[in-house]
């Protein structure tokens, strides 16, 4: 039987943090718990996790800092990032740092749990444009599954599909438009 999945969950909600825990562990993962960027990094050198699941938005730092410095120490774990406020310069720079899997919040945690368990630490293969992944799997470049892209923002989500940050207008339909029959 294989080892359990080391899951470090860092966010400084302490519900969901917990809430995120309790989820994981019952789908047989080891999980723990960091509030801050500070201890995350302590807490990771500790435990050495195989995915990482971070909130991009911390008390002391943003998402990016903690994945730098712990990536500066050659970690090899998976990063999974959360994050409520979707924006281009969130997306750049998890495709710059190899992110390959972003959550928007608030996410079921089926979802959370089905991508920790398929994920599998790897090397790095840079940015998220055009790389190779484990097994070389290539990864699409970001744009090229969208349907419409004259307008939305694409994140990359478990299962390599992609979802509209503003989804209460359906795909190809503009804010503009009327949704009359023209009555």
């Amino acid at each position: 039987m294989p080892a359990a999945k080391r899951v470090l969950i860092v966010e400084d909600e302490e519900i969901l943090a917990g809430n995120l825990k309790a989820h994981l562990e019952r789908a047989s993962c080891n999980a723990r718990i960091a509030a801050d960027g500070a201890s995350a990094i302590r807490v990771f050198d500790d435990f050495a996790p195989d995915v990482l699941v971070l909130d991009y938005r911390l008390p002391d730092m943003n998402g990016f800092e903690v994945l730098d410095a712990i990536r500066c120490r050659c970690s090899l774990c998976e990063c999974v990032l959360m994050t409520g406020h979707p924006t281009s310069e969130v997306y750049s720079g998890a495709a710059e740092r190899g992110i390959r899997h972003i959550l928007f919040k608030p996410f079921p945690m089926l979802e959370l749990s089905r991508l920790v368990c398929a994920t599998a630490p790897f090397l790095l293969a840079g940015p998220l444009h055009g790389d190779l992944a484990p097994h070389d799997t290539h990864l699409p470049v970001p744009g090229e599954r969208r349907h419409n892209t004259r307008r939305g923002f694409p994140m990359r989500l478990f299962d390599g599909t992609w979802l509209y940050a503003d989804r209460r207008h359906p795909v190809g339909m503009s804010p503009d438009e009327d949704k009359s029959d023209g009555d």
